[in-house]
């Protein structure tokens, strides 16, 4: 299986985001499953985001993502 380049960027930025080991992070994984992320640090995470692809991320649809396979396809979309 080829590894999603999208996906990698996604996780490594959810990773330094939380301080977490990206290994832990699927396209399934919630802010529920994360310690910390709350909506102060959704938003520390879409600047995140923004940073990493040069892209700017609507704030309606960045809070519409369910999980990290989800914000993957949000920033492949734009």
């Amino acid at each position: 299986m080829t590894e999603d380049p999208v996906f990698e960027r996604v996780r490594h930025v959810v990773a330094d985001t939380f301080g977490i080991d990206p290994a832990t992070i699927t396209p399934e994984t919630t802010a529920e499953d994360v310690d910390g992320w709350d909506s102060v640090a959704h938003a520390s995470l879409i600047v995140g985001l923004e940073s990493a692809f040069g892209k700017t991320i609507p704030m309606d649809r960045a809070y519409e993502v369910a999980n990290v396979g989800e914000m993957a396809n949000l920033l492949r979309s734009l």
